[in-house]
């Protein structure tokens, strides 16, 4: 039975403004929408509020509820998985729990992590997933395990790294590796598993280095049905989220595509992970390769972190250190800037500015804009991997080693 204490917490965070939450991968939107936030526009040591050391290797994003922020972390060689709570107002950890052990954990690739699937908040809750490893469901209150999965194998070669999204009760994970490729909806509540599918792709190939990826799905609403939209290896399929079916599926070659769909202006931005991209116009069934790909495109396309649409445009930062805005209708460039280092963190747009962070620590703010417009750019930490997140009028920046904390 629940504490008297926890379940006031749970009604406290359930009145919380919705501005005062970030619960998943890339905010509560799933596009890197911050709104009207005000924050400042050169992000330095100046402006920072606190900074909390964090252990171990992690490159998951923060999220946040109210006064929490949950990320997850492990030891560099994968033997230990933790969880870690941060007090917003202090960055005091309020918990660092070990999750998962392992004697012998399998092969990550020095880029990767073994945490870098992002968390899933809501209020009370907070589900935590290493992949292959382990799937967590915590309380928010003390951090005590409510439900696990260790059960959901699958090979993912060079580390795991789809994060989990929430919707109408259940919880998707894909699991895309090099020996099996599916996705499951998990009862959110039980950890049950609600439905699951077998990648239905023609993948042309039997190297499984080749089927591999690590997206995380989004769900839109197309012509008033629901679509959960899942990138993998060569293709996209989108699925009924109630039970899995196909919709429909669309060829686009890659592999490691570790992007978030992104959808806007009636096309579905798909990004594959060997530097090109579609848009798909996501009204049509089964096979749409031949009928529905509005363009495709190459020049400056990001091979890991997601796209922005703001304004009518269409942003990207990509692993070489060039930063471009794009026609989202026709896939034309509108500018293209080498703003130098390299990034995978995916950019953010809050309070009519886009911020881009680097894997050496430079942080870009750009005015959205027909013109490439550059207003400030500044160097903070030892580089970043992990996506932001934004809640009030403050920005929560995860480093390599560090935790941040924002504010004018």
């Amino acid at each position: 039975m629940r504490s008297t204490a926890a379940v006031l917490l749970v009604t406290v965070f359930t009145v919380t403004s919705f501005a005062s939450n970030w619960p998943e991968f890339r905010g509560p939107s799933g596009d890197g929408h911050a709104g009207d936030a005000d924050l400042p526009v050169a992000i330095d040591d100046s402006v920072v509020k606190w900074k909390t050391p964090i252990h171990g290797k992690g490159w998951s994003s923060p999220v946040v509820w109210g006064d929490q922020i949950w990320l997850t972390t492990a030891t560099e060689d994968g033997t230990k998985m933790s969880v870690l709570c941060v007090d917003r107002n202090s960055g005091t950890i309020v918990h660092d729990k070990v999750l998962m052990e392992n004697d012998s954990p399998a092969f990550c690739h020095p880029m990767n992590s073994y945490a870098t699937p992002t968390p899933v908040i809501e209020a009370g809750r907070v589900y935590i997933h290493f992949g292959s490893y382990l799937t967590a469901c915590l309380d928010t209150a003390d951090a005590e395990v409510i439900w696990k999965r260790e059960d959901l194998e699958c090979d993912h070669h060079r580390g795991p790294a789809s994060s989990p999204i929430l919707h109408d009760g259940k919880l998707f994970i894909a699991y895309d590796g090099y020996d099996v490729q599916y996705v499951v909806a998990l009862d959110k509540q039980t950890g049950e598993t609600v439905w699951k599918k077998q990648r239905q792709i023609d993948y042309g190939t039997n190297d499984g280095d080749r089927m591999k990826a690590y997206c995380t799905g989004h769900v839109i609403t197309v012509n008033g049905q629901e679509q959960l939209v899942y990138p993998s290896a060569v293709a996209t399929i989108a699925y009924d989220p109630s039970d899995g079916e196909t919709l429909w599926t669309v060829y686009h070659e890659g592999m490691n595509a570790s992007a978030r769909p992104l959808y806007g202006d009636g096309l579905v931005f798909i990004t594959n992970g060997m530097g090109s991209m579609v848009a798909v116009r996501p009204d049509g069934k089964g096979d749409v390769t031949g009928t529905h790909i509005e363009w495709s495109g190459r020049k400056g396309v990001a091979k890991k972190s997601s796209q922005l649409l703001v304004g009518g445009l269409l942003y990207m930062n990509s692993d070489d250190g060039v930063i471009t805005a794009r026609d989202p209708k026709t896939g034309d460039l509108t500018w293209q800037e080498r703003a130098g280092g390299s990034f995978a963190a995916s950019p953010i747009y809050a309070g009519g500015r886009i911020y881009c962070f680097s894997t050496e620590g430079d942080i870009v703010t750009i005015q959205p804009g027909q013109d490439y417009q550059e207003l400030a750019k500044t160097k903070l930490g030892d580089g970043f991997m992990a996506s932001p997140a934004v809640v009030d009028d403050q920005l929560i920046l995860r480093s390599k080693s560090q935790l941040y904390l924002i504010e004018r």
